[in-house]
């Protein structure tokens, strides 16, 4: 079949929600807002007035790509810590905008001696100097920064915060999320098992939420949940192919970035699925399911003759393990 590329605006085609998609079983239910993480740029102080998460000892400083359960691969240092990006920072000219109480919480990674890579472009590593006259990495221009409420190796409890941080991958963007910057497309595809679905621009399956609903225009996955479920952002322009321009919207969130949404439904990868054609969130409580060229949950559109992945008891439903007992 024929599939023709349309690049649209997302907001000109938000009045495309009124269009009615053939599906006969996605049932909706009132959006439960799962509490949004802890905000701001402060706070990260232990009670015995200590930083958490300080620099190492160590001389040696070292970039590590590793995988995160709940963000998928980010940078890490030497000790197996996520590192994360700051949005209020600049990568041109590279720029830290994370001093005083907010450097506190978000511990600046610093250069000590040479810095080591493993998995990382070492063309892409730099360093910039802070108001206090130290040097901090920067990956891709991006200052790195720790959590200090990350207590050990594997945690990303930043992942996320004030809508601003996020892990960083091994380019410097931000990891466990599409970006918005390199712009969003939008394909209709094939998954073995499932049959006709959408995916993004990097091959990644594409799900709805049923806790979500059309009218009420917003998510109902925020906070820990979008860390499971990152949401597919836009700054405006979503590329098309083999689906209906007049299915395409957006929605506000929470933390006041625009969400792509299908026939209405708000859209969202799967943390777990590492890699195109994985389709590990398909009926993941029973709630989250591959959404279709024509906005449906896969399985509920009459014509459909794929036969639907049994739904999991729990977690990802899959051997690349659970969701971590969330209820998302």
């Amino acid at each position: 079949m024929l599939r023709t590329r349309i690049a649209v605006s997302v907001a000109a085609a938000a009045a495309g929600l009124a269009v009615l998609t053939a599906c006969s079983g996605a049932e909706t239910a009132q959006p439960v807002i799962a509490p949004a993480a802890a905000g701001g740029t402060g706070g990260g102080q232990l009670a015995n007035g200590q930083v958490g998460n300080a620099a190492p000892a160590s001389n040696e400083s070292k970039l590590v790509v590793a995988d995160v359960a709940s963000v998928g691969q980010v940078l890490t240092d030497q000790n197996g810590m996520t590192l994360y990006r700051f949005d209020k920072d600049t990568a041109k000219p590279p720029k830290s905008n994370c001093d005083g109480d907010c450097a506190k919480a978000w511990p600046p990674m610093l250069a000590t001696g040479d810095v080591q890579v493993q998995g990382v472009d070492k063309n892409l590593v730099g360093k910039v100097t802070r108001s206090d006259g130290t040097e901090q990495i920067t990956v891709g221009g991006w200052a790195l920064y720790r959590y200090a409420k990350d207590t050990k190796a594997g945690d990303a409890t930043g992942q996320g915060v004030g809508g601003a941080w996020y892990a960083a991958n091994a380019k410097g963007g931000k990891a466990g999320q599409a970006s918005a910057e390199a712009g969003v497309k939008l394909s209709a595809s094939n998954i073995d098992g499932l049959g006709e679905a959408i995916v993004d621009q990097n091959g990644m399956t594409l799900y709805l939420f049923t806790k979500d609903t059309k009218k009420a225009k917003t998510s109902a996955c925020n906070g820990d949940c979008a860390k499971t479920w990152p949401a597919v952002l836009s700054k405006g322009k979503v590329e098309l192919q083999g689906i209906d321009s007049k299915l395409l919207g957006s929605i506000k969130r929470a933390d006041g970035t625009e969400q792509v949404t299908v026939g209405g439904w708000p859209v969202y990868t799967f943390s777990k699925d590492l890699k195109p054609g994985d389709a590990n969130g398909m009926g993941v409580n029973g709630t989250w399911f591959v959404i279709e060229p024509n906005g449906c949950k896969v399985g509920t559109t009459p014509s459909a003759t794929a036969s639907q992945a049994p739904a999991a008891d729990s977690g990802a439903g899959s051997s690349n393990g659970s969701a971590g007992g969330t209820t998302y």
